[in-house]
């Protein structure tokens, strides 16, 4: 990491980063170059250990990609204007990189997994496991391997 000064090092505080954002970016081997996709998300963070969990369509390139490969990117950020500082300006922000597994989820990890889903994008209403009787969705968990996370707020 370039910035030591920006690392974020804190267990409790990297989760704080990852649950004050609603995209998660998913990055996947696509041979020639890599496939991205931008996708809403739910995680757990228990002894710093991350694992994220996301929906899907029951088939497309995504999940293609992954049974070829399931060794992924995560990639999550925000964004809260700009700050002068010595040197110029730049930009307050706080972000999440992480490199893992993902994997299809069974049913009790597809049940957890939108329960997780729901809770963080504060959708009421719906109940997770009803959800995943209709069988219309697939759920990808991806446990993270390693992980770093940056922030810049201040004026430095």
């Amino acid at each position: 990491m370039n910035r030591k000064d920006r690392e974020v090092t804190d267990f409790e505080e990297i989760t704080e980063i990852i649950n004050s954002c609603d995209t998660l970016r998913l990055g996947i081997n696509n041979g020639e170059y890599p496939y991205v996709v931008p996708l809403s998300f739910g995680f757990e963070a228990v002894d710093d250990q991350i694992v994220f969990y996301t929906h899907s369509a029951k088939k497309g390139l995504k999940l293609e990609l992954i049974k070829k490969n399931p060794k992924v990117c995560v990639e999550i950020d925000g964004m809260n204007g700009y700050v002068e500082t010595a040197r110029g300006v730049t930009t307050n922000y706080r972000s999440f990189i992480g490199f893992g597994t993902a994997e299809i989820a069974d049913y009790e990890g597809a049940v957890k997994g939108l329960d997780l889903l729901l809770q963080h994008c504060n959708i009421t209403g719906y109940s997770a496991e009803e959800c995943a009787k209709l069988g219309i969705t697939t759920v990808l968990k991806i446990t993270v391997d390693k992980y770093t996370a940056k922030r810049f707020k201040g004026n430095g």
